[in-house]
């Protein structure tokens, strides 16, 4: 296998360089940067990233652990974490928790174990006391994305902001009653609430929400609300696209027209909301910019250790109306 020595003579720097590059040193000129990995991959070098991490060296190793992969929000976000990571010399290990505490705990031990450089994590409640236990016992960086934690480096979107411009695009669209299909205390629920009672809309007689677990669940509780609001166009907001997914089946099976008879739009605006029929409006998060704001927040806290103030990033949805509303 070949050396950092050789990789010098090859790439004509000095063997320091080769080492700063590999390490994942920022300071280094890009063009030189790209000319000694590209030297690595092509002699197939390899860190041993374990090993320098026994001897406490950093192991470039970021742990990314997630809710939910099957989600295509959460696979692009992954997605482009692990590109922005590779732009700064860091390779990932991905976790999904599948919204289960037990495995969330477990992985936190994994990453323990591989002595990554520090943690990307969409916890399953991330202001609960656990939580923050189990990620200030890490003794390593922790950012969290697409959720703000209290005490915490995160970066997220506005939910409340999301569940006002939705309140706004239905209402306009002329709808005349309104459903959360998610939990009543969801933060986009109480801001869709809040955008709705703005506009003059009463929450208390027009807006409702619906939580279920299956879909023969939901095809009974919509019928039944369908029913009780025969007079009325019906504004529905689902809490991702997924849940907007099923929603669509249940209407096309109790034979609900969708624009006619009410309206559905989904949140995170994955790549299959483009092939529904009809097609999904959404709300739109800007993953990219997501993914590269935590991820140079997190190396920057690797890289610069030390007590530094709690780093809070809020981002701005947006809407991407389609033919469902």
């Amino acid at each position: 296998m070949i050396t950092m020595t050789e990789i010098a003579r090859l790439t004509h720097v000095s063997q320091s360089t080769v080492s700063r590059v590999l390490n994942g040193n920022p300071k280094v000129d890009p063009e030189t940067r790209e000319r000694v990995l590209a030297c690595a991959q092509e002699h197939n070098y390899q860190l041993n990233a374990l090993a320098k991490g026994l001897q406490g060296s950093r192991t470039q190793l970021i742990g990314v652990i997630l809710t939910d992969i099957s989600n295509g929000f959460f696979a692009d976000l992954a997605k482009q974490i692990e590109l922005e990571a590779r732009k700064k010399g860091y390779s990932m290990i991905l976790f999904n928790s599948r919204y289960d505490q037990t495995l969330e705990r477990e992985y936190m031990n994994v990453v323990r174990r591989y002595h990554v450089d520090g943690v990307l994590a969409v916890p399953i409640h991330e202001n609960s006391r656990e939580w923050a236990e189990s990620a200030r016992e890490l003794d390593i960086p922790v950012v969290v994305v697409t959720r703000h934690a209290e005490g915490m480096d995160s970066v997220h979107l506005d939910h409340d902001r999301a569940g006002e411009l939705v309140a706004g695009h239905l209402l306009e669209r002329g709808y005349e009653r309104f459903l959360f299909l998610g939990r009543s205390y969801d933060v986009k629920y109480i801001g869709f609430q809040r955008g709705l009672a703005k506009l003059g809309v009463d929450p208390g007689r027009s807006v409702q929400s619906i939580e279920f677990h299956d879909d023969e669940q939901l095809l009974r509780d919509l019928d039944n609300y369908f029913q009780i609001n025969e007079p009325y166009r019906i504004g529905i907001f689902a809490y991702n696209d997924i849940c907007a997914i099923h929603g669509l089946e249940v209407l096309r099976r109790l034979h609900i027209p969708v624009t006619q008879r009410c309206g559905i739009i989904g949140f995170d605006d994955t790549e299959m909301s483009a092939y529904m029929a009809p097609k999904l409006s959404s709300v739109a998060q800007p993953i990219q910019e997501m993914a590269a704001e935590a991820v140079s927040r997190l190396i920057s806290r690797i890289e610069e250790p030390g007590p530094h103030p709690v780093w809070n990033r809020t981002l701005q949805p947006s809407l991407a109306i389609k033919e469902s509303t």
